[in-house]
């Protein structure tokens, strides 16, 4: 049976590289994005899916006839804790929707992302396992927590064919933060390319999981493009990456700009990170599926930087072809 993907919330930090990913493997022609509204000057097909309307994901599903949904739409830590019960309300709504329309269409493979948002105080800091207990403290992860449950449900009681993954933070050049606690990984970067001075909102040894975009994306295909046998985890599964701190990120940019400066000014996401674990036990995804990251801090940040570094050049160059 042909492959027709649908991606949902395809304009975010990993919606837009997951998307772009699918289409080198699927064929441009059979990967459609969705997000609120396309990006400027966007290639490929696109439709406009508001995902707290089911209809509308029924009409886009019939229309192609899908077969797997990627459903990545989701108001992320940070933001989330502005509205909660707004945060609580489209993130519960729309997955609802993805998991209904896929059961009753008989989609073959949906994808719900997870987070290490889902762990609380009752969780072990180091190595955290894969069936640590779960009480999480923000809107956003009691949000994914309860959405794990609800995918493990609609595989138990209908076969429905969910898979999960429990992202870090995510680390990429490809697009600005998006509202996640974890983001300064990200803004980090674009300051030292930049020769500006960055004003971090965690304390300086604020150790997270983190992983780069190149991994998670590539943990995410493989984890489905796995054989639905050997998939024994049916709420989410653990990644790990690398973890590191806001100081160790600026002692490594150093190597490459010495004259980089950081500040340190915590917030209220300083009280959210130090209830995430401290680092994280994927043996699970190891066993069942094969995974292993790539990628460490150095390697992250020289790509990162390299990266950046063009994105910004070539900006550039259009702002002066556009003056001239």
């Amino acid at each position: 049976m042909k492959t027709i993907v649908l991606v949902i919330g395809a304009n975010g930090q990993l919606g837009s590289v997951l998307t772009q990913s699918l289409r080198e493997k699927f064929g441009e022609s059979n990967v459609i994005a969705s997000d609120l509204r396309p990006k400027d000057n966007y290639k490929g097909i696109f439709e406009t899916i508001d995902a707290t309307d089911i209809n509308r994901i029924k009409e886009v599903v019939v229309q192609y006839q899908v077969t797997q949904i990627y459903h990545l739409a989701a108001i992320l830590s940070a933001k989330g804790e502005e509205t909660p019960l707004r945060t609580w309300d489209i993130n519960m709504k729309t997955l609802f929707n993805v998991l209904e329309v896929s059961r009753l269409h008989n989609i073959d493979k949906v994808f719900f992302p997870s987070s290490i948002a889902v762990f609380g105080e009752g969780a072990p800091l180091n190595d955290t396992p894969n069936n640590a207990y779960l009480d999480p403290a923000t809107v956003y992860g009691i949000s994914k927590a309860a959405g794990e449950n609800w995918a493990q449900y609609y595989f138990m009681r209908y076969g429905l064919d969910v898979r999960s993954i429990r992202y870090p933070g995510v680390i990429g050049y490809q697009s600005l933060p998006g509202g996640g606690t974890t983001d300064y990984a990200v803004d980090i970067y674009h300051k030292a390319v930049l020769e500006e001075k960055f004003s971090c909102f965690l304390k300086e040894d604020a150790t997270l999981p983190m992983i780069f975009m190149e991994d998670a994306i590539r943990a995410t295909i493989e984890l489905m493009d796995a054989p639905k046998e050997d998939i024994k985890v049916r709420t989410s599964y653990n990644i790990a990456g690398i973890s590191f701190s806001p100081a160790e990120v600026a002692q490594e940019i150093r190597k490459l700009y010495p004259d980089f400066q950081i500040a340190y000014e915590p917030d209220f996401r300083q009280e959210i990170a130090d209830r995430w674990p401290n680092s994280i036990d994927d043996t699970s995804a190891m066993n069942d599926w094969g995974w292993k990251p790539q990628f460490d801090l150095t390697s992250i940040t020289a790509t990162m930087i390299q990266k950046l570094k063009e994105k910004y050049t070539a900006g550039s160059k259009n702002l002066e072809t556009a003056k001239s």
